[in-house]
């Protein structure tokens, strides 16, 4: 199981490969919020979400020979995106499986980092079924996008840093408001804060309808998402939280955060007005919950995590003709 030495071996890893992310803020967004808020902008990380750091903590832990005959992976689109640019950069095979009706700016940003994209019909093919199949019969190694220690060992750099980041803004105790699907990041960053900074606590954000993590904590056992597909936030939809990474979050991390698919597009508006920041739907929710729904957190304080920024461009342009004002 991942644990904080795992964590940090893996930042050690990515020491001058993945960027040292800002923590931001804006006056702004505080009077909206009614309290200090911190945005941690992994949309600026490579390929546009913090999924490079689980992606090449993981490539770059496998020995030599595995890597060498390539890797695998299933993903909407930011999972691809960090895996293919891992792979390109240790110059291995990689073989990503993708939705069919993922974002077209995902889709072609995976081929261009030289992966091989496979696409299915989420509903009505078994993806694990065609993953299974596909990495047995080319001899690839599965990178899962959360259930996979050395994946949540990279995200939980982000935690690593959230940790120093907060001490130097003078921020030792918040929320740390972290957008989720599977729960790799969540649990990442929740182990690196009990380790570095236990006055913050993670606590997952998702959208309505698409809640299963937030259910979980509040049952004490993984409930299942009805549907996977039809969200805005394509790339935190999931259908249940991983077996790695429940026990984790049910241990480590306040209750979920369930927040409407519009209040993400007016948060998207106001990262751009405000921080000049380019955000996708589910990148957002957690900023959208701590500027939107104040009172689901407590304190003088949150630490809003912006995860990604892989957002087409017509849906963006939209966006900001609906919300601009809202800044």
């Amino acid at each position: 199981m991942t644990d904080i030495a795992m964590i940090e071996a893996a930042a050690a890893r990515l020491e001058g490969r993945a960027r040292r992310t800002p923590l931001l803020s804006s006056p702004f967004l505080d009077e909206i919020a009614g309290r200090r808020v911190l945005v941690k902008a992994e949309a600026l990380q490579h390929t546009g979400s913090f999924k490079f750091r689980g992606g090449w903590s993981a490539v770059s832990a496998l020995d030599p020979a595995t890597r060498d005959r390539g890797v695998f992976a299933y993903s909407s689109g930011n999972h691809a995106q960090g895996v293919a640019y891992a792979a390109r950069l240790h110059g291995v095979p990689a073989v990503i499986l993708m939705p069919a009706d993922a974002p077209r700016l995902k889709i072609a940003n995976t081929r261009a980092l030289g992966a091989e994209v496979v696409t299915y019909d989420r509903a009505r093919d078994d993806r694990d079924a065609l993953g299974a199949r596909l990495a047995r019969d080319r001899g690839l190694t599965l990178i899962k996008p959360f259930d996979d220690p050395q994946v949540i060992a990279g995200q939980g750099t982000v935690g690593l840093e959230i940790a120093e980041q907060a001490a130097a803004a003078g921020v030792s105790k918040a929320d740390v408001l972290v957008c989720c699907g599977g729960g790799g990041l969540t649990s990442g960053i929740a182990l690196a804060l009990e380790g570095r900074a236990p006055g913050l606590r993670a606590r997952p954000v998702e959208p309505e309808g698409y809640d299963d993590v937030a259910r979980s904590l509040a049952s004490g056992r993984i409930e299942r998402n009805a549907r996977i597909s039809g969200s805005l936030c394509d790339a935190i939809i999931t259908p249940a939280p991983g077996e790695m990474t429940f026990p984790i979050m049910q241990r480590l991390c306040g209750p979920g955060v369930v927040v409407p698919e519009r209040d993400c597009l007016r948060a998207m508006a106001l990262a751009f007005t405000r921080l000049k920041l380019v955000l996708e739907p589910g990148g957002a929710i957690a900023l959208a919950a701590a500027l939107l729904h104040p009172e689901t957190v407590q304190g003088e304080a949150v630490i809003a995590v912006a995860s990604g920024g892989n957002v087409d461009a017509g849906l963006f342009a939209r966006l900001l003709g609906d919300f601009g004002e809202a800044g």
